[in-house]
């Protein structure tokens, strides 16, 4: 649950999914294992791929993240640099006309 409200629903449904099926095919692949000399081959490269794509998940998708929110924080800085510099014009601008009227 604690994934799932932080934003990391995506990755634990995608890390699930890889982790089901790669038990599917080593449930296959463990048989195959005595049948063939080199049997060990399969089962082993289920466990590099699935290591790999996992790390890939998890890894990979903190960075965009990261990313986008960092352009997110400067955009807001830089609006309410522009509101402050607006709203100090005005303030000016309305002075100076209050002044000149009297």
């Amino acid at each position: 649950m604690r994934y799932v409200s932080e934003g990391y629903g995506a990755k634990v449904g995608a890390t699930a999914i890889i982790w089901s099926l790669a038990a599917g095919i080593m449930a296959i692949c463990i048989p195959m294992v005595r049948i063939f000399e080199n049997g060990f081959i399969l089962p082993l490269a289920v466990i590099i791929g699935l290591s790999i794509s996992t790390v890939a998940i998890w890894f990979n998708g903190n960075q965009k993240s990261i990313e986008s929110e960092k352009k997110i924080q400067a955009m807001e800085r830089r609006i309410r640099d522009l509101e402050t510099i607006s709203s100090s014009e005005s303030f000016v601008s309305n002075k100076s006309n209050r002044s000149l009227d009297k």
